[in-house]
């Protein structure tokens, strides 16, 4: 068992180590002061602003699609169980991040849909929306969900949106014992 968690653990440093280098990898600068680093407890800048709202967007959406399938969405295998913690919509995030998630985000920036002038930083240093730069992102967001894609695994044409529950509903059949292995949403 001791085994078991230090593996967990290394996985865990593993998956950090990956995201810092990922938006590394995908700086940008859209104007102002849009670069990407890593931070969003609080977002100390506006890349981070937008990821963590985005963010927490995915993760509503998986935890509703999980709990449609009947998982416990607060029982994870990667992120730690904690209170209020929704842990298993946290690891199925993961696997939907880049793809899903960060690609929306640069795409704001790059199609120029938000500009820095659209954020302000609070006394703490937290940088936030304003109203109407989180109402244009939550309309381009609802658009995004409605495009559709080529399931990898599924091979059927699906809209992003649910995107989330077919992964759960993957897992489900994986945790059930109907799949041997649960399929990852692989996109390229």
């Amino acid at each position: 068992m001791k085994q078991l968690l230090q593996e967990l653990q290394f996985w865990r440093n593993y998956d950090g180590a990956c995201s810092v280098t990922h938006m590394a990898g995908s700086a940008v600068e859209a104007g102002g002061d849009l670069r990407v680093w890593l931070q969003w407890r609080p977002p100390l800048d506006n890349v981070n602003a937008l990821l963590s709202f985005i963010y927490t967007l995915l993760a509503n959406d998986t935890r509703s699609a999980l709990e449609a399938v009947g998982l416990d969405a607060y029982v994870g295998f990667l992120h730690r169980d904690r209170p209020g913690r929704a842990s298993l919509a946290l690891d199925l995030v993961e696997e939907l991040r880049g793809v899903y998630a960060d690609r929306f985000v640069l795409s704001l920036i790059n199609r120029k849909i938000v500009d820095h002038k659209g954020f302000h930083r609070k006394e703490n240093g937290a940088v936030i929306m304003d109203d109407d730069t989180r109402r244009k992102v939550l309309s381009v967001w609802q658009e995004k969900k409605q495009e559709t894609i080529q399931h990898p695994f599924l091979q059927e044409k699906i809209s992003w949106g649910l995107v989330p529950y077919a992964q759960a509903l993957l897992l489900a059949r994986h945790v059930r014992g109907d799949l041997d292995e649960y399929p990852p949403f692989l996109w390229k």
